[in-house]
């Protein structure tokens, strides 16, 4: 009897769920802040271990310089459909903070299981079940980086997949306020505003008047600066000060510091005006702002639309479409794949945090959500 596509997505969902738990601990196991390069290594090793037996496995120089190359896994086909699955291996804390996979009742507990290696788990299986579908694919394509949470330039991948059919990020997962399944086709941009501030230092006590106190000015910027926040204008435009850094000693008046704002619009060019707030000059302290670690907004509501309907019948249940603040790689590739759907991984919380978490009971939902999409972009 031949099988058909909603038994293909529920199959595969089963398989991806059963193991799920295991290469999840597999990949928390292994510590992967942002830059260490040998940490991204080990990682990117056990994650092309999990991949496809035949896949083809290629390591492609990072966005950011003294990085380890990124790993990209690919698979090629009969049929003519190109698929881009996309994760990231880096996390945000630190080896001495790692904590490794424990479960606690439902919840798989550990250092990146949300953001985002619970993820990748399910972008790997989503592979394996592409291995079963090549008379429907040309090329099918899991792109793990190693610099997602810290990467300070731009993106160095997107010429290499224009053109692909889909573009399918695994950042966690979440359910609309009905209880129903979402996936991300709408994000804010985001990006990093440094101001740095020029003083002059002095003695504290025996000549604090003579300096220019550079923590001053940097302290009544983050005040003018944050006055831009709007996040109910036409922009949505938030704008918080996240990270002073300034003085070296007690008795010193400081000479000089930075201050950071992490901002978030609906379009880049919003930032401009959050840059132009910036005051040359505080009490004598002479400040200037940079944009930097720039990702572009994402909006594929229109063109995934009737993408999430197919999914949608395919499993029997809605699969409906969610906006979110936080950034994601998945941006930079909408622009050029229409077809870009992000939010496929699992259920969980606590990003960044010692509690992080995802949830055993959601990986097989989850997983029928997003074979429901590959299906409906590989039936298009």
């Amino acid at each position: 009897m031949t099988e058909t596509q909603t038994d293909w997505i529920h199959r595969h969902a089963e398989a991806i769920a059963a193991r799920a738990p295991r290469e999840l601990e597999a990949l928390v196991a292994v510590s992967t802040p942002s830059g260490d390069a040998h940490a991204a290594e080990e990682a990117a090793a056990v994650a092309a271990a999990l991949a496809p037996d035949d896949a083809e496995v290629e390591r492609i120089p990072c966005s950011s310089p003294d990085h380890a190359p990124d790993l990209l896994v690919r698979l090629t086909g009969t049929g003519s459909r190109r698929v881009l699955l996309l994760g990231h291996l880096d996390t945000v804390v630190a080896h001495r903070d790692h904590r490794p996979l424990r479960r606690e009742d439902d919840r798989l507990v550990g250092s990146g299981t949300i953001d985002m290696k619970g993820g990748d788990v399910l972008a790997l299986g989503v592979l394996r079940a592409l291995a079963h579908r090549r008379e429907d694919v040309a090329e099918a394509a899991l792109l793990l980086v190693h610099d997602e949470e810290w990467r300070i330039g731009g993106f160095a991948h997107v010429d290499r997949f224009a053109g692909f059919d889909a573009c399918l990020c695994f950042e966690g997962g979440q359910h609309a306020d009905d209880g129903n399944d979402a996936v991300i086709v709408k994000r804010k941009a985001a990006a990093t505003v440094q101001v740095t501030a020029t003083g002059r230092s002095a003695h504290s006590g025996s000549a604090p008047d003579r300096g220019v106190n550079a923590l001053l000015a940097l302290a009544d910027c983050a005040r003018q600066v944050a006055g831009c926040h709007d996040p109910q204008g036409d922009d949505h435009l938030t704008v918080v000060p996240t990270v002073i850094r300034c003085g070296n000693a007690f008795n010193v008046v400081p000479d000089r510091g930075e201050l950071i704002f992490d901002v978030r619009a609906d379009m880049l060019d919003a930032f401009e005006r959050v840059v132009a707030a910036v005051p040359g000059e505080v009490g004598g302290a002479r400040l200037q702002a940079s944009l930097m670690r720039e990702w572009p907004g994402m909006d594929s509501r229109a063109a995934t639309a009737g993408l999430l309907e197919r999914a949608s019948a395919a499993i029997g249940r809605p699969i409906v479409p969610a906006a979110r603040g936080g950034a994601s790689d998945a941006s930079h590739f909408a622009p050029s794949i229409p077809f870009t759907v992000d939010g496929l991984g699992p259920l969980g919380g606590g990003a960044h945090a010692p509690h992080e978490f995802v949830l055993a009971s959601g990986f097989k939902p989850r997983a029928e959500v997003a074979l429901a999409i590959v299906d409906a972009v590989l039936s298009e």
